[in-house]
Formats: structure tokens, sequence, C-alpha cells
């Protein structure tokens, strides 16, 4: 999920009208376009195509490479020109914070994973604890932390994920469910994914006298991770 500033930095520069026509006529192309094919499309000068292009491609949006396009090579040939294309850049942005692609990871992974006549849903909770781990343990820190020092550890990777915790002394409240659509199909199912990924960040950030419990109530996550 990008931030806010992130993403105003992004989508900043279609403020410019014709900055959009550009970018769009660089998708309607669906392959490499150069500057001299993207003035010509938009009705614009080439100088002014170039410019718009390399502001795109600097937010991430379009992707460079170089190419020659007479379909001569060795010398005389010319110089490469400089193509544009769409980036593969993915942008999500919902308020509050949803992961709906970290759920579908979980479950598609899940899916993938059970045995014939398993249970998918086991599988998932496997799958949400390891995901959880990782997460924490990208946070850092190779010792064990004591219960103060988790509960702001998983504070933090809370954030990262969306969860807008709210750390207190003893636990730390998550006030937003990322997984908030999938609780009207599957709410048993979305609290014990909820359960298993924190308590694996608890595990990853190598914590210790914190308990992630289930604790529903409403206007937030149903998991509360506290002291043991």
């Amino acid at each position: 999920m990008a931030s806010l500033e992130r993403l105003g930095r992004v989508f900043g520069v279609f403020d410019d009208a014709t900055r959009r026509r550009v970018y769009d006529a660089v998708v309607a192309r669906r392959r490499p376009a150069t500057r001299d094919e993207v003035a010509e499309d938009v009705g614009i000068s080439r100088t002014l195509a170039a410019f718009h292009l390399d502001k795109l491609a600097d937010r991430g949006l379009l992707s460079v490479s170089f190419a020659r396009t007479s379909g001569r090579q060795g010398p005389g040939a010319g110089r490469p020109a400089k193509l544009y294309e769409r980036s593969d850049l993915e942008i999500e942005a919902s308020l509050p914070a949803r992961r709906y692609d970290l759920a579908g990871q979980i479950l598609a992974a899940a899916v993938d994973a059970t045995p014939d006549g398993g249970s998918a849903s086991d599988v998932a909770m496997r799958v949400a604890h390891e995901r959880g781990v990782e997460a924490g343990a990208a946070r850092g820190g190779q010792k064990p932390r004591g219960a103060r020092g988790t509960l702001a550890a998983v504070a933090d990777v809370a954030e990262q994920l969306g969860y807008e915790p709210e750390a207190g002394a003893d636990e730390v409240v998550l006030l937003n469910c990322p997984f908030h659509a999938v609780m009207t199909t599957a709410p048993g199912l979305v609290c014990s994914m909820n359960t298993a990924l924190l308590d694996g960040i608890v595990e990853g950030v190598r914590g210790t006298g914190v308990v992630a419990e289930l604790d529903p109530a409403d206007g937030r996550c149903c998991v509360v991770v506290r002291r043991a």
C-alpha cells in the first residue's frame, strides 16, 4: 500500500492534462514508443513530448530502454533511440488502508499447498503465521526483546501493514482491519488469519512476554497484542 506522500508525488505528475495524454499514448501503443511517435500521437512537439515522458519516467510510471529503430546495424546505423513503455509499478490506495493483496496471497498459497483431503483453513493459518514472521524479522534486531520493546516493534510492523496500531504500556490495539471487506464473507477465517499473522510478527521481532489474542470489539481489529 502506497503512502499518501508517495501517492502525491506519483499522481501529482497528472495535474498536467498534456502529460496525462502522453501517458495514455504510451499505454495505447502496447509496445515501447519513441519520442517522435508519442509526439505524433498527441499532436505536440518532440521536445515537449520528451519533457513529459522523462517526468513520467522519473516518477517510475514509465520504464526506459534504448534500441535502434531503423533496422540497420553496425557503423552508420545511428544512435539508439530512447524508448518508453508503461512500467510494472503497482500502486494501491484506500482509506482506511486495506491489504487485500496480502489476504489474497495467503489464501492462494494455502489453496496451492493444501494436500488432498486436508484443511485449507489450517494451511492458511500456517501461511499467515509465516508471513508475519517474515514481516517481523524485516524489522531487524538480533536479541530477544522484553515485553515493552516487543509491543513497540509489533506496533511498528503493524503500522506498515495498515493496522493503525494504538500502542499503550500493556497492549497494542489495532484500530483498522486490513482485510475488512473479507469479514462479511468469512469472519472466522479473517480473525484467525489476523491472529496468526500478528502472532508471527511477535515471533519475527524476537518478542517475549507478549501474545496476540482474539478479542473482538466493534470499530477495530478483532485481535489485541498484549502482555502475556
